[in-house]
């Protein structure tokens, strides 16, 4: 082990190769941003017969429900999931009231136009338990590649800018780290859209414009160049 040790510290000796430390170099951050519109907005909707006072069954919300979103452009099948189903069976046998159930449901919209359309849809038949999980985009990690290799070649710029300056080049990157990384997802309130698509329907009869913000992607990466 010791001998095999002595011969390569013996073999950089004789070929002279230096640790990135002793070599002449810049060290720069590379920073990028992009700002994503989401393509995957997660609805969640609570149906309950305690809202209809007992008069509509879930069974029924449900039909109701089904029929407005399918008519809303959502596909039942790839789009609607079940959450949870529940009932208060703890209050029926303590208290002898009915039993009121509730069930709720996960919907994936693409576009704020078809957001919109539920909305509206839904309200107009009396389901009003609506809000906004969160959003993302089906293709967010494509976009975190996409931004770490822009941050990089920003910290290339920067560092032959600064080379320049002085009259050198850069060579070789000897060190990179992916250091910082961001991601912002605003995620909206239902009742500030209520508000704004029902004024939208009095003023113009038109569907309410819900605007996303944007999901924005942030890359900071430190990169070290050889310094000629």
């Amino acid at each position: 082990m010791g001998f095999a040790l002595l011969m390569t510290q013996f073999s950089f000796a004789q070929s002279g190769t230096k640790n990135f430390i002793d070599q002449n170099y810049i060290e720069v951050n590379g920073n990028a941003k992009m700002e994503v519109i989401p393509d995957e907005i997660y609805v969640n909707i609570n149906l309950s017969e305690k809202d209809t006072k007992n008069k509509e069954s879930v069974d029924q919300l449900e039909r109701k429900m089904f029929k407005a979103l399918k008519q809303s452009g959502i596909d039942l099948e790839k789009q609607v999931s079940v959450l949870d189903f529940s009932s208060n069976f703890q209050n029926y046998f303590l208290k002898r009231k009915d039993i009121l159930k509730s069930k709720d449901y996960q919907v994936i919209v693409h576009d704020a136009k078809t957001l919109s359309k539920i909305f509206v849809s839904l309200e107009e038949i009396g389901i009003s338990n609506i809000n906004i999980d969160r959003v993302d985009h089906s293709k967010i990690e494509d976009f975190r590649q996409e931004v770490k290799i822009k941050a990089i070649k920003a910290a290339k710029i920067k560092a032959g800018a600064l080379a320049s300056a002085i009259d050198q080049e850069i060579g070789r990157a000897i060190y990179i780290n992916e250091g910082s990384y961001n991601m912002y997802k605003a995620r909206p309130q239902v009742s500030q859209m209520m508000i704004r698509g029902k004024a939208s329907l009095m003023m113009d009869e038109a569907m309410p414009q819900i605007e996303f913000q944007k999901i924005e992607l942030e890359y900071s990466i430190k990169v070290r160049f050889e310094l000629k």
